[in-house]
């Protein structure tokens, strides 16, 4: 079965050009297109795509708001969201993944890591640019936060702490693996355990809540 994915942007050509690389890839089909949010919406709920792909800048409704709506947490049955930006530090970014984005692009990706943002959102896993990964949580890390980082509901183990600060720094679940010496689906297990400790719904979460308690440092 192919995954199946929605294309969101307000400028046509950035959506030909998704839609010709995503159909390119084998096992991955687009099956719909929308020119602003709330069409992306309206389509996401009919077509109950695998995966969401949105710029977090179009008209009548953004990006962020277009995931929440459709990721978010009050969402009973919420899709999967990758969102897509010109901007690698852009705070709307930050907002998205809030609001339940599995992770973002920018637009010169290539077609290699389109396809493989795609596919870890349909498998539950999430994806940022590895250009920015570091940057823009370090980046967000440093700002106010206007609340206190949420308290796990038990205590993190020493190698939870281990998997949480190599997804803080945007190791993939095979580079966890092999960092720590471990099989992939104890990687998984760990992730699933600290998921459910920290409240948090996917890896992005997990590596905010890694900077927000200062177990890494902007800069370091």
């Amino acid at each position: 079965m192919s995954i199946r994915v929605l294309v969101a942007d307000d400028q046509t050509i950035i959506r030909t050009g998704l839609r010709i690389m995503l159909n390119a890839q084998p096992g991955i089909e687009v099956v719909g297109e929308a020119a602003d949010g709330r069409e992306a919406v309206r389509m996401a709920r009919e077509l109950r795509p695998d995966v969401c792909l949105f710029d977090i800048r179009m008209p009548v409704l953004d990006g962020l708001e277009a995931t929440r709506l459709v990721a978010g947490p009050g969402v009973a049955d919420p899709l999967a969201v990758v969102v897509i930006t010109t901007f690698d530090l852009d705070e709307y970014v930050y907002g998205s993944l809030r609001a339940g984005a599995r992770g973002f692009l920018l637009k010169d990706t290539g077609p290699d890591l389109l396809a493989q943002a795609v596919r870890s959102a349909s498998d539950g896993e999430a994806l940022i640019a590895p250009s920015v990964t570091v940057r823009l949580l370090q980046a967000f890390a440093d700002l106010p936060a206007g609340r206190p980082a949420a308290q796990p509901v038990s205590p993190v183990t020493a190698r939870e702490e281990q998997v949480l600060l190599a997804v803080a720094r945007g190791l993939t679940n095979t580079e966890i693996a092999d960092a720590l010496h471990i099989s992939l689906s104890t990687v998984k297990t760990h992730l699933a355990s600290l998921m459910a400790k920290l409240g948090a719904r996917n890896r992005v979460e997990i590596a905010m809540w890694a900077y927000e308690t200062r177990r890494i440092l902007p800069g370091t």
